[in-house]
This record gives structure tokens, sequence and C-alpha cells, in this order.
């Protein structure tokens, strides 16, 4: 397991990481199979969505705070039961091809760490799956 550190700036943020994750695999030998990239945090996400056009990492965070906002009410008593449920709902972790040792993603695709509850310092775990 690779595990990296995204260091988020915001409450509700998503942080593109697919160069973060690229560097991480040049220390490993070149393969084909598949990464897991998962987040150990109750509060922070993995997504791959669009990464050319930093408008959509916005609307992603306009739309999560929206759906789930901040103050609604909840039982949780340390305040933060949004960020568990927005990161419910986005998931802790995702999975992406690699062919010779690199993301194989769509021409626009990246990988996102999904801050729910910054600005934090965060760990990202990867687990190459290789080809047998």
């Amino acid at each position: 397991m690779i595990k990296i550190s995204i260091t988020t700036s915001r409450r509700t943020e998503c942080v593109p990481v697919t160069r973060e994750i690229q560097r991480a695999l040049k220390g490993v030998a070149a393969w084909n199979g598949l990464l897991h990239i998962h987040s150990p945090h109750t509060t922070a996400g993995v997504t791959v969505n669009e990464q050319a056009d930093p408008d959509v990492a916005a609307d992603m965070e306009q739309a999560y705070a929206k759906l789930i906002p901040w103050n609604a009410g909840y039982a949780h008593a340390e305040g933060n039961a949004a960020a568990h449920i927005q990161t419910s709902m986005v998931g802790t972790g995702a999975w992406v091809p690699v062919q010779n040792g690199h993301l194989a993603m769509g021409t626009w695709q990246g990988v996102f760490l999904c801050e729910f509850d910054g600005p934090r310092s965060r760990q990202l775990w990867l687990t190459p799956v290789k080809e047998v």
C-alpha cells in the first residue's frame, strides 16, 4: 500500500489528486491492473469526474451543500453530521484501471479527494492490484 498526504483548505472542497497519485505510482515498476484509491476518513470521500474544467468541482461542492445542508438539526453531537452524510453519498474509494503504470482514464477524467469537514490534512491509501 502507498500512502499520500493531501492538505485541504476549505470545509467543502473537491481537490484534484490525479497528479499526486500518478507521482506516487512512479516508485512502482510499470504494471497493468487496477488501482484502488481509499480515503480512511469518515468525512472525506473519493470520486472520479471531469478535471479539465474547475467549474465542475465547484458545481459538485455547491450541489453537496444544497443536498445535505450543514445546519439541519442533526443529532450527531460533534456538529459535523452533514460531512458524514456527504461522505457516505460520495463513497470512500474508487477503482481506476492502470496500463503500463499509468492511470488509464478518459481524456477529461480525474480523481478527486472530496473534503467535507476541512480544512484538514488527509491521506489517500493506494493499493495496486496487478493483472495475473
